[in-house]
């Protein structure tokens, strides 16, 4: 049987009663395609997973919902380090040697985002004044001049978008002050683009955080801000933990 897997958190805080070592169900707790979901102990560690046949189990999508699904439960009581949506381990001795050869990094990475939530702003920006950057230019099918004359002015174009998305970015983090940020900035129209911004925070600061929204909202003058979370630490965790997986 394989193991579909959803994060891994610390196997202390799960309501287990006990260090149990084989895997025991969390009450109350639905998965991908409506199945059980469990808790498979590895020392100091527990993955959260579900049983996973693939000859007739079929992600959809919906199954990207119940993946987060879980993982917010989870994260309402502890650490949580999120698997990518559709991480399966074919077998046990794969799901444990998952947990062995990383065990340092997720040591490390519960250490740091314990106590850690993360906050999502998306800063949409339709300002007049952004129009001269905002334009795609087209090249041309051919090369030549006219050609290498589009790509300087495509390429200056996504440099003056990039300065001003910065500026934004370095203005909205002196207001929300997070502890770490990542940041996204893709156009949207004609005269706008659109800035996705994950805030790291402590969580015992949400709702100062959250505070803050009203007294950005009128410094941020030609921007729509929506704010959601306190979310798991999605965009926080360090490339070597995101990228494991089974034979997904």
């Amino acid at each position: 049987m394989a193991w579909y897997a959803y994060c891994l958190t610390e196997h202390q805080t799960l309501p287990s009663g006990t260090r149990t070592r084989r895997p025991f169900l969390l009450d109350n707790v639905q998965g991908v395609n409506g199945s059980p979901v469990m808790s498979y102990p590895s020392g100091d560690f527990a993955v959260v997973v579900s049983e996973y046949d693939r000859s007739s189990a079929k992600l959809e999508e919906k199954s990207v919902y119940e993946h987060a699904r879980v993982i917010s439960l989870c994260f309402r009581n502890s650490t949580v380090l999120p698997f990518r949506f559709g991480t399966i381990f074919d077998t046990e001795d794969a799901l444990r040697q998952a947990v062995r050869s990383n065990r340092r990094a997720f040591g490390l990475s519960v250490a740091r985002l314990r106590g850690k939530s993360e906050m999502h702003l998306k800063l949409v920006v339709r300002d007049g004044s952004m129009r001269q950057a905002m334009p795609e230019s087209e090249l041309p099918a051919t090369v030549g001049k006219e050609y290498l004359s589009k790509l300087r002015e495509k390429a200056s174009r996504d440099r003056e978008r990039q300065t001003k998305a910065r500026a934004l970015s370095v203005q909205v983090h002196k207001l929300f002050n997070p502890l770490e940020e990542e940041v996204s900035c893709k156009r949207v129209s004609a005269n706008g683009m659109l800035l996705d911004i994950a805030h790291l925070i402590d969580s015992k600061s949400v709702e100062k955080y959250q505070n803050r929204y009203t007294s950005a909202a009128k410094q941020l003058k030609n921007c729509e801000l929506v704010i959601s979370g306190p979310w798991p630490p999605y965009h926080f965790m360090p490339e070597k933990v995101r990228t494991v997986a089974g034979d997904s």
